[in-house]
């Protein structure tokens, strides 16, 4: 049996070996390897961060049709294999391939959409209070920035961070989660190919207590952009801002599903089942608070768990699956650990929550929907981060509204209604960065602006032109005659 193919990391534009590597291994079929992955120690970091810095003066002066049109290549690769790169992504996080391919598809529409924007810079020229003066307000790079990303969307999130950064002349040292080396590296090795000068892009793999912590910790990073866990987000924020770096933090989630009385029965099931499990619920917009009125809630809790009965959970790959593995032991013991907990603080389990059977080892896992639940147990307050819902039954809109801020998050919230009132009410009350009326909380578009409140967020939004707030320093320049 030949070894697995070993992948290096990108530094200085070229490829560059490690002494150590990490197997990736598909959680649908553990005896699957998809690759042998680099390990960097910080040595490694410290050389991606110096051919950054001297990569900065050229690239963020340099023309913006350049910038453009390789942005735009990666984006039409990027397009042209996503059955491709969806594949390579199902078989490394677990995505179902239909969802795996989505999502590159995504990735490579990021990327387009910041060739765009390469060719939208814009300013304000403005006239002083003081005669014969004049104002020019423009935006210039932020310099280095380090961009650390999650396993939960492989391609998506590099592709948000990556894409604005390069738009805006910035020189990049991007970490991977490394549970999924694998797009990561794909990426990188479509954009090493696209015309970027040695040093604008870097890939270094590895762990964060290497990686990331060099990263963080180098003063000669200018920004740090995070997506992950609320504590290692904390500590991020706290060094970054010691020294006076620039920082931008996606967190934790625990988003409420709101479920009115008058809502369509049929159409707020499927909502909640895509929002609490599709994807295996490891979405950082995922709902795993679904609020139901009192009218409509013993209804819905039979329509939820006879609509759960049909949910395929298996292979990411095969064909009909809905729902595919947990992407690690790890976290599936995390998982089957709140199911334990939600049993014993005595929430009643309606469906789901037992490993399944496939022809393949892996990581399978029922979701778990539970009913009579309140809102002070661990399962209502704490992110799983899995395929784990609870229902929590409330009296009227006004106290759905109550327990859907009585929550230390705030990244997405949903409602399901035909009261054009309650919607438009939800909406402007409601303490979260998102809110979706009559959709799934997690499902969000590349072109606007993505990011939460409280603890879920720190800093500006990620995606469409609101990206540039986090990339770029303003400059405010006075000519006189």
């Amino acid at each position: 049996m030949t070894d697995p193919k070993r992948h290096n990391h990108y530094i200085g534009g070229e490829w560059v070996a490690a002494t150590a590597y990490s197997a990736n291994i598909n959680p649908s079929d553990l005896s699957d390897v998809i690759g042998e992955y680099a390990q960097a120690d910080a040595a490694q970091v410290q050389t991606a961060i110096e051919a950054a810095r001297a990569a900065f003066p050229a690239w963020s002066t340099s023309g913006i049709q350049a910038r453009s049109d390789a942005l735009d290549q990666v984006g039409s690769e990027i397009l042209a294999r996503k059955q491709e790169l969806g594949t390579l992504l199902a078989r490394e996080e677990g995505k179902t391939l239909p969802e795996a391919i989505g999502e590159v598809s995504r990735a490579g529409n990021i990327f387009k959409f910041f060739a765009g924007e390469c060719l939208r810079l814009s300013g304000d020229y403005l006239p002083s209070v003081r005669p014969g003066v004049h104002v020019e307000v423009t935006r210039e790079a932020l310099g280095v920035v380090g961009l650390i990303t999650p396993w939960n969307f492989p391609i998506a999130i590099p592709a948000w961070k990556i894409a604005p950064a390069l738009a805006y002349g910035n020189c990049v040292v991007f970490k991977p989660a490394d549970l999924v080396p694998g797009c990561a590296w794909a990426l990188a090795e479509i954009i090493s190919r696209a015309g970027f000068p040695a040093g604008v892009f870097n890939l270094v793999m590895g762990s964060g207590r290497v990686v990331g912590d060099a990263i963080v910790n180098s003063p000669k990073v200018d920004g740090v952009s995070f997506t992950g866990s609320v504590g290692v987000g904390r500590q991020i924020a706290i060094s970054c801002v010691s020294r006076q770096a620039k920082v931008q933090l996606e967190m934790g989630g625990k988003n409420p599903q709101v479920i009115l009385d008058d809502a369509d029965l049929k159409q707020a099931v499927e909502l909640a089942v895509q929002s609490a499990f599709y994807s295996t619920g490891q979405r950082c917009t995922a709902s795993s608070r679904l609020i139901v009125t009192a009218g409509i809630h013993d209804t819905f809790v039979e329509a939820m768990a006879e609509r759960m009965r049909s949910i395929k959970v298996g292979h990411a790959l095969q064909a009909g699956v809905d729902i595919g593995p947990v992407v690690s032991r790890a976290q599936l013991d995390q998982d089957l650990g709140y199911i334990d907990i939600a049993r014993n603080e005595g929430a009643r389990l309606v469906a789901g929550g037992s490993l399944v059977t496939c022809d393949t080892e892996g990581y399978f896992l029922a979701p778990a929907l539970f009913a009579d639940s309140t809102a002070n147990m661990r399962i209502s307050r704490e992110e799983v981060f899995g395929p784990v819902a609870n229902i929590i039954k409330v009296a009227d809109y006004e106290a759905a509204l109550a327990m859907a801020n009585d929550t230390e998050f705030g990244l997405s919230a949903g409602i399901a209604t035909t009261s054009l009132k309650y919607a438009n009410h939800f909406k402007r009350h409601s303490q979260a960065g998102m809110v979706m009326v009559n959709l799934p909380t997690a499902g969000v578009d590349y072109h606007v602006p993505f990011g939460g409140r409280k603890g879920s967020s720190y800093g500006s939004r990620e995606q469409g032109r609101y990206a540039q707030e986090f990339y770029t320093v303003v400059k405010t320049s006075y000519i006189g005659s």
